[in-house]
């Protein structure tokens, strides 16, 4: 009986992670995105520009500039600040890789 309580018990505690794997970094980190832009970047209507399917380099670009205030602007300046280089890389390759 305690073999078949520590093996509930070990796959209870691997659930969470393997739950977590289950959505990939780039959607994790999109998922703040998605108010303004859309679900998986692709904006309805003409008030901010589309992120899916944007070249991956033109997307970190932008997104570097938001975070440097080289390119300002009320809200992407403040978010962009929030993430690490890698996590701007991510979303990048992310939304590069959406479907228009």
């Amino acid at each position: 009986m305690k073999t078949i309580a520590a093996l509930m018990l070990a796959l209870s505690a691997t659930l969470p992670a393997a739950a977590a794997e289950a959505v990939p970094n780039g959607a994790r980190l999109a998922a703040s995105c998605t108010g303004c832009h859309g679900t998986n970047g692709a904006t309805q209507g003409n008030a901010l520009p589309p992120l899916a399917g944007q070249p991956k380099d033109q997307l970190l670009a932008a997104l570097r500039d938001f975070k440097s205030g080289k390119r300002p602007a009320t809200i992407m300046t403040q978010l962009a600040k929030g993430y690490t280089d890698e996590q701007l890389e991510i979303l990048a390759a992310y939304f590069a890789a959406q479907k228009k």
